[in-house]
């Protein structure tokens, strides 16, 4: 099928950008999203032309580095999942797709979709890990945990950190993202002799980074690949309030 692409094209972070637009023949509807970017740049430098940048690494849906901005939305127009699944089948012949990357003053682009997520590392490097002395590792059923907050933790430590909820929101929020780590290691008890330190941190680096402020719209729940829940915002701010009462 044929497609017409405009894409973001930036060649440094201080450079000022603009969208270029692309005619692409031959697109299999078999391909994945960024199969068709490596058709694409393979027919760029075929032309003696610069090929877009853009990110990615285990095309699996696991790490999520290939995040893109994609006919307006985080991912594509597919729930549920990151680029690197969206498949070409879902769009049309003769469709036009605007593909640009995650817009953040926390994310600056590098050149083209790339972007630079080290502020996610800042992140949990102030605070997203347990370093109480644990000793040996305990047998696996020694230390009894209620299945309903095991699955709450499971389903908070399975975000992989791609920054859809941090595109998908207005303000440019990192509280999914932030939260998912807080409400995962709060909930169980090896996390919870740092708890009160930990949510302080975290919360005061991310301000510190510029992200933005949660209005509770729900995009980011609505647009996370992995579909993390607002409960662990609430369980966020929960932990905050004792935190900064305790």
């Amino acid at each position: 099928m044929k497609i017409t692409l405009d894409i973001w094209r930036q060649k440094s972070p201080n450079d000022k950008g603009k969208f270029v637009r692309y005619e692409l023949e031959g697109v299999s509807r078999e391909m994945t999203f960024l199969e068709m970017l490596d058709y694409l740049n393979d027919k760029l430098i075929k032309e003696g032309k610069d090929p877009v940048a853009f990110d990615s690494d285990c095309r699996e849906g696991i790490c999520g580095t290939c995040g893109l901005f994609i006919n307006g939305r985080p991912n594509g127009p597919v729930k549920g999942i990151t680029t690197c699944q969206l498949n070409m089948s879902v769009f049309k012949d003769g469709d036009t797709i605007t593909v640009e990357p995650f817009r953040a003053k926390a994310f600056p682009v590098i050149k083209d979709l790339i972007i630079d997520r080290s502020s996610f590392d800042q992140l949990i490097q102030s605070g997203g890990f347990i370093s109480v002395n644990t000793g040996a590792a305990p047998e696996a059923n020694s230390i009894p945990i209620k299945k309903e907050i095991a699955e709450r933790a499971f389903d908070a430590g399975i975000c992989i950190g791609c920054g859809s909820c941090v595109a998908a929101c207005k303000n440019a929020s990192a509280m999914l993202f932030v939260s998912a780590k807080i409400s995962q290691l709060a909930l169980l008890p090896q996390g919870q002799v740092e708890a009160k330190e930990r949510v302080r941190t975290m919360v005061r680096e991310m301000d510190r980074l510029g992200f933005g402020n949660c209005t509770n719209t729900g995009a980011c729940e609505a647009e996370c690949p992995k579909e993390i829940s607002l409960w662990n915002i609430a369980k966020m701010n929960r932990e905050y309030y004792k935190a900064t009462l305790g």
